[in-house]
């Protein structure tokens, strides 16, 4: 039986890039029964499968056809180092050669296993305290390459302790906005019945504030969660350490926040890197409490995680807890989050292919 002969001889496409429906078509169009094309599916997309010889179910002659007009080009694994906290950090290689970066966060105490994961080959926006910032933004990643993270990272918590994830967030390498239909198919993957069926509720998209695609993801619908990367509250602030807020100063990009918790009523977080000297007074505190009134937001304070030659100094301790009181007093709900995986550059602002 001829199986895809009848396609021409062209450079073989990468099968995850087509849809089930053109999968179906396609089989329908060869003759081969279309729960065939079902079968493959669920294969790339239920199982992860990262070769056409682990399809078992499907006949070698059907297999080989498949080889021999398509590829699966999966990322593999570059390098994996694991912090003296638990923590693991994950380097993978792309098939064109580009490398990404992807955390593994456990805290088995509270039975939360988290994966930040890359929505970019560098970063374009250039923020000050991030070390991915300083690399040139390469390409996006398709869908499929941030797929492949979440499966790769939910391995190693099972083998390492016998839990799968429970929680995503794109707070990788990149602004997942600026690669926003990549993300949002990858997250149709990971969410569907016909994927790893994760609900939506578990999953974060980050980002630096990109008014006009905080309003496209309300009125696409989206079901996750989103966190705006703040870290100040004050638009001279976020100017010298984020450049993106020229061009989306906050009255805009509150106006477009509070249209997407209006459309979605999704859970809306800021995460606050607390510097020394620059963003942990009390008057600043003050200025972001004010902020958190148009909508219900939690807040996370997160510890500043040095980069080499940035001129900044994580916040005191007591200083940072006198932020969230100031916070707390304002009836505003916050998070203190100490930093993992600092000892192997895994923690936020960290990730930069670096050795």
């Amino acid at each position: 039986m001829a199986y895809l002969c009848s396609m021409e001889s062209v450079e073989r496409k990468d099968i995850r890039l087509l849809s089930k429906a053109e999968l179906v078509n396609i089989f329908d169009n060869i003759g081969e029964k279309k729960f065939r094309a079902t079968q493959v599916y669920e294969w790339l997309w239920q199982k992860g499968a990262q070769s056409f010889d682990e399809m078992t179910n499907l006949s070698k002659a059907l297999r080989a056809s498949l080889q021999e007009h398509f590829v699966i080009n999966a990322i593999t694994e570059d390098k994996v180092q694991r912090s003296n906290d638990g923590t693991f950090k994950f380097r993978f290689r792309l098939h064109d050669g580009h490398l990404i970066e992807a955390v593994l966060i456990p805290v088995p105490s509270d039975n939360r296993f988290t994966v930040c994961v890359s929505s970019q080959v560098g970063c374009s926006l250039t923020c000050k305290f991030c070390a991915t910032g300083r690399m040139k933004r390469i390409r996006n990643l398709d869908a499929a390459e941030i797929y492949d993270q979440v499966v790769a990272v939910n391995k190693q918590a099972l083998e390492t302790y016998g839990h799968p994830l429970t929680n995503i967030v794109y707070m990788g390498m990149g602004e997942p906005l600026l690669a926003y239909k990549n993300v949002l198919k990858s997250i149709e993957h990971i969410t569907s019945e016909e994927g790893l069926h994760m609900s939506p509720k578990r999953i974060t998209v980050s980002t630096a504030g990109i008014a006009k695609m905080i309003r496209k993801l309300a009125d696409d619908e989206v079901k996750f969660n989103l966190a705006l990367s703040l870290h100040a509250a004050d638009d001279d602030k976020r100017n010298e350490i984020m450049p993106i807020n020229e061009q989306n100063n906050l009255a805009v990009l509150m106006d477009s926040i509070e249209y997407f918790y209006k459309k979605t009523r999704n859970k809306i977080s800021y995460e606050y890197i607390a510097f020394q000297n620059f963003n942990d007074t009390e008057e600043d505190a003050k200025r972001l409490a004010k902020l958190c009134k148009r909508f219900p937001v939690k807040v996370n304070i997160i510890e500043y995680n040095p980069i080499d030659d940035a001129p900044f100094v994580k916040a005191q301790a007591n200083q940072v807890d006198l932020f969230a009181q100031v916070l707390r007093q304002n009836d505003v709900m916050v998070t203190i989050r100490r930093s993992r995986g600092k000892d192997i550059d895994a923690a936020c602002g960290q990730l930069a292919n670096k050795g």
